[in-house]
């Protein structure tokens, strides 16, 4: 099982960052409002970055490292990194 780190850009225009091993189940989670609180209140959420982890761990150390990233930071990563579109 993989798992993703993966960035959502928020109505508000803000940028979340957070974790998962079901990244369409989570993104639609989010949208639905019963994702993390943080976006709640943010919907619609749009994803803008993900990366395949190993497993949980690196998951979670990866999240730490991409969240301590300015703001500047996070959308220079999202620029380099397309994310496939949903068909």
């Amino acid at each position: 099982m993989s798992w993703f780190c993966y960035l959502l850009h928020c109505a508000d225009d803000t940028l979340y960052c957070g974790i998962t091993n079901d990244l369409d189940k989570r993104i639609a989670t989010h949208n639905a409002g019963a994702g993390a609180k943080y976006t709640r209140s943010r919907l619609p959420v749009n994803l803008v970055y993900s990366e395949v982890c190993a497993d949980r761990s690196a998951a979670s150390k990866r999240e730490r490292e991409v969240k301590a990233l300015s703001r500047s930071a996070k959308l220079a990563l999202c620029r380099v990194t397309q994310v496939p579109e949903n068909p």
